[in-house]
Parts: structure tokens; C-alpha cells; sequence
């Protein structure tokens, strides 16, 4: 057998591997209601996934439990080959430092730091710690050179998503997760957004998994899945408490 076709045959290992995964909360009653309920899913290396969702169909959910940030009642979430939920919550937090950055929608910047300085403490949490060097040249990858020592406030919404942008990626993460992360811009600044983050995260290696119902975010990814194929919960037509919506009810942030 040659050499390539014996290549062609080697199976990538996936940057992210999520199996049996299960999150249910508990209504103000006293209910467990179920929320994600996803079999299989995974990312490998260099992917760019789009998942489309509306409003409480659990995506939020779904991207804090591959972070992370929740637990999950049950199932296995694997990240660059480790085991996240076999593990503590000192040892998550270091796996999220180390490999993942998340573009949260509100960007969630500090608001009494510089925009220098939420990419340094973005970055004091990974082994390698603050990097003035790298923090200062994503910046300027994002086109924010000229603002190092301005505060979040002094920056325009579009401003604010490339500081984002910078400070997810300034730890060369494995996995980028970015959700809605176009939902605070405007038409004009959405393209350039998204064009940013995706080019970034190729020259970067980072995997990119972003989550969204807006039709024209989601046009610019060649992947995007809709999340109820994925998250076999009927969650979009159903309320917190497991009754169907009313027609034009809005979805509980419970299940976002």
C-alpha cells in the first residue's frame, strides 16, 4: 500500500468529542427538566462549525458544558484528547485556559481595564501566562494597535468584538467557541466580524465552533448543522417546564 493512500486512511483525532451528553435543571416546582440530550458530536482540527438555533433551544447550554463552565449529568467531553469531564474544577478551569477561547455575545470585558489589559488577564490564566509581546500583536491583528490604552468604554460595539476576538485567541487555543457572537453589531460590521474571526482562527490552527440564529452569520460558514438534529431535545417548542409554547411566548433564559 503507498504511502498516500495509507495516509488517506489515518482518521484525524478530533479537536472536540462530545458522546451521551445530558444537562437537565430543576423548575422552581421542583421538575427536573431535560435540556441537551446530544449522542454524538465532534470537531477536528482546523474545522469551522456553524450550529443553527433559535432562542431557548439549549445552544448556550451546550457550549458552557463544552467549556466547561457547567457539568453535565452525564456523558463524556473530550478536548485535544483529555477528558474534561473527568476532571475537577481547578483542573477545567486550567484545560479551559490552556485550550479553549470563548467569544462570549456581550464580550464580556472589564470595563475598568484597558483594552491591553483584558487580553493580558485573559491570558494570566494559561500555563504560559501574559505575554505582553503576543497580547500586543493580536491587537494589532485585529486592527486595534491605536487603542491599547483605551477603556472598553471608549471603543464602538465593533471595536469592542475584535478585543474579543483578540483576547480568546491571544493563548493559541486548540478550540474557539464563539457564541452569537455577531448578536450586538450591526449589518455593516457582521461581515467584517466574522471574516476576522474565521481568518483568525486559521492563521491561529484553532478549531471554530459558533452558534447562532441569524441567517446572514450563518451564510459564511461552508459547515453549519442545525442544533436540533444534534441536541435531540424538542427544546425550541417547549417551555422550561416541559409544556409547549404559546404561540409568540418567549423562550426561558433557562434553556438559551
Amino acid at each position: 500500500m503507498s504511502d498516500s493512500i495509507r495516509a488517506k486512511r489515518i482518521r484525524r483525532t478530533p479537536m472536540l468529542t462530545v458522546r451521551n451528553l445530558t444537562k437537565s435543571f430543576t423548575t422552581p416546582e421542583g421538575a427536573k427538566v431535560r435540556v441537551i440530550d446530544v449522542a454524538d458530536f465532534h470537531i477536528d482540527p482546523g474545522d469551522q462549525i456553524a450550529l443553527r438555533g433559535e432562542s431557548g433551544s439549549g445552544k448556550t447550554t451546550f457550549l458552557h458544558l463544552i467549556a466547561g463552565i457547567l457539568r453535565p449529568n452525564s456523558g463524556v467531553i473530550t478536548i485535544d484528547g483529555v477528558e474534561m469531564t473527568a476532571l475537577g474544577e481547578s483542573r477545567r478551569d486550567a484545560l479551559r485556559a490552556a485550550k479553549i477561547g470563548y467569544i462570549f455575545q456581550a464580550f464580556n470585558l472589564l470595563q475598568g481595564h484597558t483594552v491591553l489589559e483584558n487580553v493580558l488577564l485573559g491570558m494570566s490564566f494559561a500555563p504560559g501566562g501574559a505575554d505582553g509581546v503576543r497580547a500586543r500583536a493580536m491587537l494589532d491583528r485585529v486592527g486595534l494597535s491605536h487603542r491599547l490604552q483605551h477603556f472598553p468604554r471608549e471603543l464602538s460595539t465593533g471595536q469592542q468584538q475584535r478585543v474579543a476576538v483578540a483576547r480568546a485567541l491571544a493563548n493559541r487555543p486548540k478550540l474557539v467557541i464563539a457564541d452569537e457572537p455577531t448578536g450586538n453589531l450591526d449589518n455593516r460590521n457582521t461581515a467584517g466580524a466574522l471574516d476576522l474571526m474565521k481568518d483568525t482562527c486559521r492563521e491561529c490552527g484553532a478549531a471554530l465552533l459558533l452558534v447562532s440564529h441569524d441567517d446572514a452569520t450563518l451564510a459564511r460558514f461552508d459547515n453549519v448543522r442545525d442544533f436540533t438534529e444534534i441536541n435531540r431535545m424538542d427544546n425550541a417548542s417547549r417551555t422550561p417546564w416541559g409544556q409547549p409554547r404559546k404561540s409568540g411566548e418567549a423562550p426561558s433564559r433557562i434553556v438559551e
